[in-house]
């Protein structure tokens, strides 16, 4: 993941957050604030949160791949949230313990 482009309003900062995610490779995953930091906004992993939170369930985008800072899942263990999530980046090689990822799969 290299560093965008640093967007001027609301829409084009939404694209840069998904282009981030879209670049994040099959295997690995990356957390809210680093996509934040990579588009320019590095006290903005909420908004990327945000964005993830409203994308449409037929998306394309590997929205799975994003996690917290801690490496972990931002879904209550157990919801079908977290089950997807997990099941996802499991068909990917990405183990999810207790709703952790292993750091080294943190790109």
């Amino acid at each position: 993941m290299g560093f965008a482009r640093m967007p001027t309003n609301s829409e084009s900062l939404q694209q840069a957050v998904l282009q981030q995610v879209n670049a994040i490779p099959r295997g690995s995953v990356s957390s809210y604030g680093r996509i934040a930091s990579a588009i320019g906004y590095p006290s903005h992993s909420r908004f990327v949160g945000t964005v993830l939170k409203a994308l449409p369930a037929n998306t394309q985008i590997p929205w799975h791949r994003v996690v917290n800072s801690q490496g972990k899942s931002s879904f209550p263990l157990g919801s079908p949230a977290y089950q997807e999530q997990k099941q996802r980046l499991e068909v990917e090689g990405v183990p999810m313990l207790n709703g952790k990822i292993d750091k080294g799969f943190m790109v």
